[in-house]
């Protein structure tokens, strides 16, 4: 690089270029890293970083129930990436979990949870309450359970656990009789056909509701009576949710037993129950029916050790 000079240029020569001083561009540019970086420190206080974000993945039936959006809002809020995955199968979402697909599910109750890991060697657990639904009886024909003829056929779900409930709701209607007066592990061989005003027939769950144009009427999960476009104050008979003898139904998160300390599962268990929003989004889904929980975790893993062992009982 030249050095500037201080003489006039001699008359028809060209100037000499001279360099213009470099030193002056590094503040210009020291400055903008520091308002890059200060920019970079910005989002990430505002957002903890990626590396301070967990992603959670929760199987659940009917992950289209407003609520549930809701709910993963409030998680992120709190750095908690939710993603929520939907079946319509009871029998999926237990495996996926065992399996590693899922980390928690949320879709059954404590009475299913045991009937799936006695019959699968399966110890998975419930980490936090939701809330209990009624299981009512509903019909597109009839109006009350003495409308419905002798010989007509109603229909039950077919998985264990909410079969022998369903046999109850309709042992207290006074349509069936069963053999040992009705117990959780109650199933069709239960009912007592000659004392009975109608016979029983096993279906899917998800197709209870649907088979009502064609019988006298079935027993719906809550899951699917909205779905179905029937009104829950419409059911002909139903069981009570806030009976202290009915915590076996209340529906819970599930978790592999090695993660019930895990704690960004147990905060979105607190998440579910204390958000107004989702709180109130269950309760419109559930047509106002649903008693919502917040039973200790130790009351319902006390409650599933019991179901537990007397199902290994009953199958002994």
């Amino acid at each position: 690089m030249s050095t500037p000079s201080s003489s006039s240029p001699a008359p028809g020569s060209s100037p000499e270029l001279i360099d213009a001083p470099r030193r002056a561009r590094w503040p210009w540019l020291l400055g903008g890293l520091v308002a890059l970086a200060l920019v970079a420190g910005l989002v990430v206080a505002l957002t903890g970083g990626d590396e301070d974000r967990e992603t959670v993945r929760i199987g659940v039936v009917g992950a289209s129930d407003p609520y549930w959006a809701d709910f993963a809002a409030a998680a992120e809020e709190e750095g908690i990436d939710v993603e929520v995955v939907d079946f319509s199968d009871y029998n999926q979402p237990n495996p996926a979990v065992s399996e590693g697909e899922l980390d928690l599910n949320q879709f059954q109750h404590i009475v299913f949870l045991a009937d799936y890991n006695v019959s699968s060697g399966d110890d998975l657990q419930p980490i936090g309450a939701t809330a209990i639904y009624p299981l009512g009886l509903h019909s597109k024909q009839y109006d009350s359970v003495e409308e419905i003829p002798d010989g007509a056929t109603v229909a039950v779900p077919e998985d264990a656990s909410n079969q022998a409930r369903a046999l109850a709701v309709l042992q207290s209607a006074g349509l069936i009789t069963l053999k040992s007066g009705g117990t959780i592990f109650s199933d069709l061989a239960d009912v007592d056909t000659d004392a009975s005003r109608v016979e029983v027939k096993a279906l899917d769950a998800s197709l209870t509701a649907t088979s009502l144009d064609d019988i006298a009427g079935a027993v719906v999960n809550n899951d699917f009576v909205e779905k179905a476009g029937l009104d829950f104050d419409a059911a002909l008979a139903q069981d009570d949710p806030s009976d202290p003898n009915a915590l076996p139904y209340a529906n819970i998160f599930a978790a592999p037993a090695d993660e019930l300390d895990n704690p960004t599962y147990r905060r979105l268990v607190e998440i579910y129950q204390e958000t107004e929003e989702v709180q109130q989004g269950v309760l419109d889904v559930s047509g106002g029916t649903a008693v919502m929980l917040t039973t200790p975790v130790e009351e319902l893993q006390a409650s599933l050790d019991k179901v537990e062992a007397d199902t290994r009982a009953e199958q002994d």
